[in-house]
């Protein structure tokens, strides 16, 4: 005889329901604050944001805790929530922080990838130049940000990895912004196809060199953007 199955318990299942659409208020959120519709020091108005997300005022204010844990939101005393501004020397102390991270993280993934982990990242990067061809800079900036957690999710190491994810949410909207120019977003296509050689060839030391440049680059962009002054070594 089938088991006889039973339904989950009403509490567990409204449970994870509600996780649920908590994490797809939370990316929705996000996605809107990483591609500039929401720009810098914009105010978080609860009533239209909840509007244009279609969702209740609840899981709206919990998705702004957490957005503002990472760095995203600015919570004002007084006046509410507003997109973080974005300021050029914090950036650079992150951008220098995760040039090293990732220059570790890929020199650990060379030795550690399995050719299946490999064949999984060249998989994302194949998607990638597929949205970079169609100009489809959201899409393609999906895959480039699964790429890089990917190299670090095969360098093994918990902590190294954790660490990236704490700092990298600072500076997601620096990331996509830096590939708003048409000709840094070709390079930066074609730093990734050099990350990937050097990665199938198991080459740490140059896959090391390349991922901090590449930090380097992208930070140059942001820079520039932001009115700020070019950084200068190790940048």
């Amino acid at each position: 005889m089938t088991p006889a199955t039973h339904p989950a318990p009403a509490n567990v299942t409204s449970l994870a329901e509600h996780r649920l659409l908590h994490e797809a208020v939370i990316d929705r959120l996000r996605d809107l604050i990483v591609t500039g519709e929401l720009a810098p020091e914009a105010k978080l108005n609860e009533r239209v944001l909840a509007e244009r997300l279609g969702t209740s005022r609840t899981p709206l204010r919990e998705a702004i805790k957490f957005l503002a844990s990472e760095g995203l939101v600015e919570l004002v005393p007084n006046r509410g929530a507003m997109v973080a501004p974005l300021k050029p020397e914090k950036m650079r102390e992150v951008f220098v922080v995760l040039g090293a991270l990732e220059a570790l993280a890929g020199e650990l993934a060379c030795r550690n990838a399995s050719e299946a982990d490999i064949a999984d990242i060249r998989a994302l990067h194949y998607h990638m130049l597929a949205h970079h061809a169609r100009g489809e800079l959201a899409p393609y900036f999906r895959y480039n940000q699964q790429i890089h957690q990917r190299i670090l999710d095969c360098a093994g190491n918990a902590t190294l990895s954790q660490t990236w994810r704490a700092l990298n949410a600072h500076v997601r909207r620096a990331r996509y912004m830096a590939n708003l120019s048409r000709e840094r977003w070709d390079q930066a296509v074609h730093e990734h196809e050099e990350m990937l050689d050097a990665l199938s060839r198991r080459d740490g030391a140059k896959l090391q060199v390349l991922l901090r440049d590449h930090l380097a680059n992208k930070l140059v962009l942001v820079i520039e953007a932001l009115g700020g002054f070019a950084p200068k070594e190790n940048a």
